[in-house]
C-alpha cells in the first residue's frame, strides 16, 4: 500500500498531511505527486472531490526555495469559493514550514492583498479577474514564478476567463512547470494545454461511470407547474440532513427558497446577487448546519466543497451534461452515500436519456409520496416523538395541568386528545399540494407534449412564473403570521429588486438567519417583508446600512 512517505516527501508535510486524517494517498495524488515533484508539465483529468488540491499543492511547496522575495507559485480558481478552499488547503498542508500563502479575489478590498503581497508572499490563489487587476496595477510580480496551476479549467473556460488565462500566463517565465487540472478536456482547454505546456504527462481518473456508485439516483416525471409541490413532498418523507438544490436562474432560486419557506421549510439562496460577504455568511452557516436548505445556481455553486451534503435536488435539470455530473457530485462524498433527486418534464425526457448515455449510468424511476403517504409519516413521526418523551418522563408540570383538567370534570382520552391536536397544529401551514399525474411516457428519444390526466392538452406555465402567483396568493396581502411584523423596503419591481435581494440584505446586516424571514411582497415600488417579532429591533437597528443592488434602502415599520 502506498504511503505518502514513499513520495520522499519533506517530513514537516508528511506531519501535516496526517494531522488533516490522511494516510493513504488517492489514485490522483499517486498519479500526480511523482511527476510534479521532478518539474514535468502535466494535465489531470479528474471530478472534483478526488484530492486534486493536495496532489498539486504537496509538489509545489516541497519545491518552494527559502528566503525568496517574489511569488514563487501561483494557483489560478474560477471562483472565490474555490480560490479560499484551495489557499487555506495549501496553508494548512504548509503550516510546519512557514509557508506564506495569499489567497486573491474579487469582492475585497485591494489594500490589504496589495499589502500583503509587498511584504512577500510565496504562494498566490486566486480568480483571473482580480489577479490580472493586481497584474495591471504592478502590485503583482510574477516573474518569479516556478509553478502554475490551472484549477478546474473548464469551469474557467464556461465562465469566460480564457482570454484573462492567456495574459495572466504571459506574465510568467517561460521556463516553468505548468499543471492544468480539468473534470472535462472540451477542444478549447485541449489547445489552451498545446499552446502553453510542454510535453505533459496525462493523468486520466475516471471509472466505469461518471458519477459514484455510493449515489443513489433517482428522477420523477411531473409537470413544470408541480414541482414545487412534488419537492414539498420529498421533503416530508425523506431523511435530509442537508439539501443542495440546484435552479436555472438566479430569480428562480430566490422564489424557490421563499416557496419552501412560505411552507414551512426554511432554505437560503446561493446566487450571483449576494455580496461576497453575504455568501460567505450562508455557506458559514450551511456547513455548521444551521440551515440544511441550499437553494443555488450552477454558477453560485462552482467551486463548492461542502461536506456531508445528504441530497443533491435537481429542480431544473442543466443544460448540459457535464454540469449534471458536477451537480451530483457535491453528494456521496468521504465514503458516505448520498441521494441525488431530478424533476423531469414531459418534454425533458430526451434530456434525460443523454445524461444517462453520459454517465453511464440508468436513474431510477419513482413514485411522489401520496397525501395518504404524508399523512401516514406525519403521524409516525409524532408517535415516534410521544414514545420519546414518554421514556424520558420529564413531564413534570404537564400532569399537573392534567391533573388540573381531570379534577375539572374532563375526561382524561379527551384531554390527551386536545393535546394532540394543539400539538399537531402547525400541520396546517404545510397543507399537502395536489399533484396532476403525467400520462404515460412516450417512446424513448422522442420528445412529449404535455397532457393533463384525462388526456386533454395542458397550457403550460410559464417557467419563471413567480411562485407566489402560482400559489394564488395576492402580493401586498395585509395578512401575515402570527408573531411576524411586516416592515417596508422602499424599492420593488421597478428597482429590479428580487425575494433574494432582500433575504441577502436583511440576514447580513442585521445578523440573522435568512431563514427566520417569511413572506415577501414585491410592490413596483415598494417591498414588504415579515421578521419575527423577537428581530424587529435589531433589523431596524441597522437601517441605513442596507443595500439593494448597490444602492441603500430604507426599512421602516408598517404601521
Amino acid at each position: 500500500m502506498t504511503t505518502f512517505d514513499e513520495f520522499g516527501l519533506q517530513p514537516e508535510l508528511v506531519q501535516a498531511v496526517t494531522e488533516r486524517g490522511y494516510t493513504t494517498p488517492t489514485p490522483i495524488q499517486m498519479g500526480v505527486i511523482p511527476t510534479m515533484l521532478t518539474g514535468r508539465d502535466i494535465v489531470g483529468q479528474a471530478q472534483t472531490g478526488t484530492g486534486k488540491t493536495a496532489a498539486f499543492s504537496l509538489p509545489i511547496l516541497q519545491n518552494l526555495r527559502p528566503d525568496r522575495q517574489k511569488v514563487q507559485a501561483l494557483v489560478l480558481a474560477p471562483t472565490r469559493e474555490l480560490a479560499m478552499q484551495v489557499a487555506n488547503a495549501m496553508y494548512q498542508y504548509g503550516r510546519h514550514l512557514n509557508i506564506s500563502v495569499l489567497p486573491v479575489y474579487g469582492g475585497q478590498p485591494y489594500g490589504r492583498q496589495i499589502s500583503r503581497l509587498r511584504k512577500g508572499v510565496d504562494v498566490v490563489v486566486g480568480t483571473p479577474g482580480r489577479l490580472l487587476d493586481l497584474i495591471k496595477q504592478g502590485s503583482l510580480d510574477l516573474s518569479g514564478v516556478r509553478t502554475v496551476v490551472l484549477d478546474e479549467a473548464d469551469e474557467m473556460l464556461s465562465m469566460g476567463f480564457i482570454e484573462d488565462i492567456e495574459s495572466i500566463l504571459q506574465e510568467t517565465p517561460v521556463e516553468r512547470q505548468t499543471a492544468l487540472f480539468s473534470a472535462t478536456l472540451p477542444p478549447p482547454i485541449r489547445r489552451l494545454a498545446e499552446k502553453y505546456l510542454h510535453n505533459p504527462e496525462s493523468v486520466t481518473i475516471e471509472g466505469k461511470q461518471r458519477t459514484a456508485d455510493a449515489i443513489e439516483q433517482r428522477y420523477y416525471l411531473v409537470h413544470e407547474q408541480d414541482k414545487l409541490a412534488a419537492l414539498t413532498r420529498l421533503f416530508e418523507t425523506e431523511t435530509i440532513t442537508s439539501a443542495l438544490i440546484f435552479a436555472r436562474t438566479r430569480a428562480s432560486t430566490a422564489e424557490l427558497a421563499n416557496g419552501l419557506m412560505s411552507r414551512g421549510f426554511p432554505a437560503e439562496v446561493l446566487n450571483g446577487d449576494l455580496t461576497q460577504e453575504a455568501r460567505e455568511q450562508v455557506l458559514r452557516r450551511f456547513r455548521q448546519n444551521q440551515i440544511t436548505v441550499l437553494v443555488a445556481t450552477d454558477v453560485a455553486a462552482r467551486g463548492l466543497d461542502i461536506e456531508n451534503i445528504s441530497h443533491v435536488f435537481n429542480f431544473d435539470l442543466p443544460g448540459d451534461v457535464e454540469s449534471f455530473v458536477h451537480r451530483i457530485g457535491r453528494t456521496g462524498r468521504a465514503g458516505k452515500t448520498g441521494v441525488a433527486i431530478s424533476f423531469v418534464t414531459p418534454p425533458q425526457q430526451y434530456r434525460l436519456r443523454q445524461i444517462e448515455k453520459f454517465t453511464r449510468q440508468k436513474m431510477t424511476e419513482a413514485t411522489l409520496p401520496t397525501p395518504q403517504d404524508i399523512v401516514a409519516q406525519r403521524e409516525r413521526a409524532l408517535m415516534d416523538k410521544m414514545e420519546v418523551w414518554l421514556r424520558r418522563g420529564r413531564c413534570v408540570r404537564e400532569r399537573e395541568i392534567v391533573a388540573e383538567l381531570i379534577a375539572a370534570g374532563h375526561d382524561p382520552v379527551e384531554v390527551a386528545a386536545v393535546a394532540l391536536k394543539i400539538a399537531r397544529a402547525e400541520e396546517k401551514q404545510r397543507p399537502i399540494e395536489q399533484i396532476t399525474p403525467v400520462e404515460a411516457r412516450p417512446p424513448r428519444g422522442k420528445e412529449s407534449r404535455a397532457r393533463s390526466y384525462d388526456g386533454r392538452k395542458r397550457t403550460p406555465e410559464p417557467r419563471d412564473r413567480p411562485m407566489r402567483e402560482r400559489d394564488g396568493r395576492k402580493t401586498g396581502a395585509r395578512s401575515h403570521e402570527a408573531g411576524m411584523v411586516r416592515l417596508r423596503l422602499n424599492a420593488g419591481r421597478a428597482q429590479g429588486v428580487r425575494p433574494g435581494d432582500v433575504v441577502g440584505t436583511i440576514a447580513f446586516h442585521a445578523n440573522i438567519p435568512g431563514s427566520t424571514i417569511g413572506a415577501i411582497h414585491i410592490q413596483s415600488h415598494e417591498t414588504l417583508v415579515d421578521v419575527p417579532e423577537h428581530l424587529v429591533g435589531q433589523v431596524l437597528d441597522k437601517s441605513g446600512q442596507y443595500q439593494i443592488r448597490q444602492k441603500p434602502v430604507t426599512v421602516q415599520r408598517v404601521t
